[in-house]
């Protein structure tokens, strides 16, 4: 015996129309790119599933190859994708898991890329430039992509390359819980938070106001013409004597980070401690990471990081109960705003 069809009456006064009508139940499906599966696996086990299996393929040509093995017609689709090295196949692969998850009749598809790639291309520095965040952007609207989540962009403007809605999370509470258990007496009465430069500051100001810690800012310049290359100029505030927490959102080469830390030690600062939501480590990052003026490196797991990238003093905070967290709001309609007071 069939199952009775539910339908809606003529209703002219009201306005209904009528239609046949359909209990359909939200699903929440998480499936993952190959960048960073362990990332993939954390997430979909905060959430209390598995991952959706996905085949994956890389042709002798260097094609690439995605097809979802499982039904995923009306689910809303959270496609985790990090961007490390190499970024420009992980890029492309994202974007071909958009168009199959979009012609296999995903209902909502919303990519969970924690750190977003070419973000710091945000603006034109000069003539003649692209703004490949910009591009990016672009390009995974077009594949497909309904919504974007990220952490900690490179600059809050990239949200408005998006003609849609846009997840900005920031990793700071995840680290903060990790250095309010972990800092000493003695680092926490002499503790300053430290800008690396002039655009972290707006940062910089919310850590010292979350520890209850003084700002000092360090002034650079970079040469335009010549990437990853730093000079440090001078340092507004008192670092002498005191424990210095130094934050960014990236770490490519180290570098800026480094030079920061030497001119800090070289102004009587007792201890540095640097603190980064994405650990890009380019070579040579990891040996100059553990010059004798850092004292310790905190980041999270945003981008995979092979054991020859790791030390004895980097410590690594997991990211995935935090995008699960926003994930699980997003799917219920809730509010991404209230996990960080009402910032997002």
């Amino acid at each position: 015996m069939g199952r009775k069809k539910k339908t809606a009456a003529l209703d002219r006064e009201n306005g209904v129309a009528p239609g046949l009508i359909a209990k359909t139940k939200k699903r929440l499906v998480v499936a993952g790119g190959r960048s960073h599966p362990e990332l993939t696996a954390a997430v979909a086990a905060a959430l209390g599933q598995e991952v959706a299996p996905v085949e994956h393929r890389t042709f002798a040509s260097g094609e690439i190859y995605a097809r979802f093995e499982v039904s995923i017609r009306g689910c809303d689709l959270f496609i985790v994708q990090s961007f490390g090295e190499p970024v420009n196949e992980w890029l492309m692969e994202t974007l071909i898991m958009l168009d199959a998850a979009k012609r296999a009749s995903a209902k909502r598809i919303t990519v969970v890329a924690p750190y977003y790639p070419y973000s710091r291309q945000d603006k034109k520095g000069r003539g003649r430039e692209p703004i490949s965040a910009r591009l990016v952007a672009d390009m995974l609207k077009v594949a497909g992509a309904d919504r974007v989540m990220s952490v900690d962009l490179h600059a809050a403007q990239i949200q408005g390359f998006f003609d849609g809605p846009v997840d900005h999370l920031f990793a700071k509470p995840v680290l903060l819980e990790h250095f309010e258990g972990t800092l000493t007496p003695d680092d926490r009465e002499t503790l300053t938070i430290v800008s690396p430069d002039m655009g972290r500051v707006r940062v910089a100001d919310t850590w010292s106001d979350s520890l209850g810690a003084p700002l000092a800012i360090i002034h650079k310049r970079r040469d335009p013409k010549v990437a990853n290359q730093v000079s440090v100029h001078e340092i507004v505030g008192t670092v002498d004597g005191r424990t210095c927490l130094l934050v960014d959102d990236m770490i490519d080469t180290g570098g800026t980070i480094v030079k920061a830390a030497q001119a800090l030690k070289a102004n009587g600062a007792r201890k540095v401690i640097v603190a980064a939501t994405h650990a890009v480590f380019s070579d040579p990052a990891s040996d100059r990471l553990q010059d004798s003026s850092i004292d310790q490196v905190v980041i999270t797991d945003t981008i995979p990081l092979t054991e020859s990238r790791r030390w004895e003093g980097l410590t690594i905070l997991p990211i995935a109960p935090l995008l699960a967290t926003a994930i699980r709001q997003v799917f219920e309609d809730g509010s991404v705003t209230s996990m960080f007071g009402g910032d997002a």
